[in-house]
């Protein structure tokens, strides 16, 4: 017999490890969102199953998309990626041929830092002093 996933608790322990990984407490998560601490710890712990408009607050609160959410919570459908960033930003028109390998040079150093399992913002940094030394 195979065990099929709680949406509820799906939602609320998606929503502890975002806090967990901002570094927030329960209570400053709250505080953040607007909601009550009790009722933001039943929604991590599966037994409230929270609004859109909550999950909007809590989405604020935590800094992400409202939408990722959304999805958790069944609200919306995943959609599909919307295509290759790299070939959209060939595609700019807009854009001069140096600005256009500036920010494919930036978008691929995050994938790399992230594949390393980096994915800090202090690398960001880094990386645009090197696309642009005079910045």
């Amino acid at each position: 017999m195979t065990q099929q996933s709680d949406p509820r608790r799906d939602l609320g322990s998606f929503i502890r490890e975002q806090r967990a990984s901002a570094r927030l407490s329960l209570r400053r998560l709250s505080e953040l969102a607007g909601i009550s601490n009790p009722y933001l710890s039943q929604i991590e712990r599966g037994l409230r199953h929270p609004s859109a408009e909550i999950l909007q607050q809590i989405a604020h609160g935590l800094r992400i998309s409202a939408e990722t959410l959304y999805v958790r919570a069944g609200i919306l459908d995943e959609r599909p990626p919307a295509g290759d960033l790299a070939m959209a930003i060939l595609d700019e028109s807009r854009l001069t041929e140096e600005q256009k390998q500036t920010l494919l040079h930036i978008y691929h150093s995050f994938l790399a830092a992230n594949a390393q399992g980096g994915g800090r913002e202090d690398g960001a940094a880094d990386d645009l002093q090197a696309a642009h030394p005079s910045a």
